[in-house]
């Protein structure tokens, strides 16, 4: 569980966040929309703890993540796979060697990823992509890459930040068969779109931000601005 306590975060003079309080369920997908400058961006970032709270605390589970040491940060965001607009995957590897880069950094024994990359891959249906590199993938594949790389850890959490937005409605359609297939196998998913089909394709609840607020919460909502 997420939770959000009377949480504001003000830069410079200008409030990113204000007086935020808001519940995320273990197993919840969640679509979080709103115009550019909302507070999505922020908010998402307080989750990663990137940023802390001026006012407020932010709680995983029992744990205050404002208040945690750096090593017990570390600790917390080994629970969260990210995924971002723009890939972010290593050119000079394959579509393997990227996930397998991701369990390498998280301790992971050899044996665990000659087993477990084969099944992400297979997960985002890209078996026989496994050798290519990223220059030899679609906009598409390489985002399912980037998902196979985030989930690969078993995150309880998947973020997933306008994870379609350089796509084409094809393959948006295929990210989010993923992101809900994921989310379906029990993993905690939270959106960020300004893409109205990826809401209302993806259903469920639809948190909407306006100004640093939340404007609304709607448990079966619409892309609504």
């Amino acid at each position: 569980m997420i939770y959000f306590d009377k949480v504001s975060k003000v830069y410079a003079g200008t409030t990113a966040l204000h007086d935020i309080t808001l519940t995320i369920e273990p197993k919840e997908f969640v679509s979080l929309v709103g115009h550019s400058g909302a507070g999505k961006t922020t908010l998402l970032k307080m989750i990663l703890v990137e940023e802390r709270p001026t006012r407020g605390s932010v709680f995983f589970e029992s744990l205050a993540l404002n208040k945690l040491s750096k090593k017990d940060i570390n600790k917390v965001r080994r629970r969260i796979g990210t995924v971002f607009q723009d890939f972010r995957l290593l050119p000079n590897m394959t579509a393997y060697e990227n996930i397998a880069f991701a369990m390498e950094a998280s301790g992971r024994a050899d044996e665990e990823i000659h087993t477990d990359v084969p099944h992400v891959l297979e997960l985002v249906d890209l078996t026989e992509k496994a050798d290519n590199f990223p220059h030899q993938l679609s906009g598409g594949e390489k985002q399912r890459v980037a998902i196979a790389r985030a989930i690969v850890n078993q995150p309880d959490i998947i973020i997933a930040d306008e994870p379609t937005g350089n796509l084409d409605p094809i393959s948006t359609y295929e990210i989010v068969q993923i992101l809900k297939k994921i989310n379906d196998l029990g993993t905690t998913v939270i959106l960020t779109t300004h893409n109205k089909g990826v809401v209302e394709s993806v259903g469920g609840r639809v948190i909407t931000m306006d100004n640093g607020k939340i404007a609304r919460d709607d448990k079966h909502g619409k892309y609504a601005l």
